[in-house]
């Protein structure tokens, strides 16, 4: 019998884009706020997938190369903190139309394929702080980082060593589809 592995679609984020989020971060909330997400880890969810047999991750991979859809710009300029589920996030006002077709592309096909999909409508972020137990000042409006998104990938979580990282295991590129001659 073949080993699932925990795996879920995601934006990765430029390196130094994640460095000055963490650097707003560590200025912009006190050490007790939460426990804070490794530089390494920051990413923006398109669909949770679960544990996922290698026979599943190949037909969700082979889904994926399929996608062809023009890149997009992401801004990051939003903030705010979900008390239920203890966290703190970075987000977005106004959602690209390609990071919206994106997520709901992989998200209908990862459901199709039997995958566990929430329940809950998709709300791009990005996780800052988990086990935020209590309600943290969010800081207001002015913070702003944009990116263009020209891939997504495949990642595996594995925990080990007492600690969560997240390995991108595949990437595809986004781009205008192949024009007709």
């Amino acid at each position: 019998m073949s080993e699932s592995k925990r795996l879920f679609f995601a934006v990765e984020m430029p390196a130094a884009i994640q460095r000055k989020i963490v650097r707003w971060r560590a200025e912009s909330f006190p050490a007790e706020a939460g426990r804070p997400i490794a530089a390494a880890n920051l990413h923006l969810t398109l669909a949770f997938l679960g544990d996922v047999s290698a026979e599943k991750q190949r037909a969700l991979s082979a889904m994926a190369g399929r996608i062809s859809q023009p890149g997009f710009t992401l801004r990051l300029d939003d903030a705010g903190q979900w008390l239920r589920s203890r966290v703190v996030w970075l987000g977005t006002r106004q959602p690209p139309r390609g990071l919206l077709q994106l997520a709901n592309m992989l998200r209908a096909q990862a459901a199709r394929s039997g995958c566990y999909q929430s329940p809950q409508p998709f709300h791009p972020h990005i996780t800052l702080l988990r086990d935020a137990g209590q309600a943290v000042a969010i800081p207001p409006p002015g913070f702003c980082w944009s990116f263009p998104v020209n891939a997504f990938a495949l990642y595996e979580s594995v925990f080990a060593n007492g600690r969560t990282r997240y390995a991108p295991l595949q990437r595809w590129t986004l781009g205008d589809p192949p024009k007709e001659l």
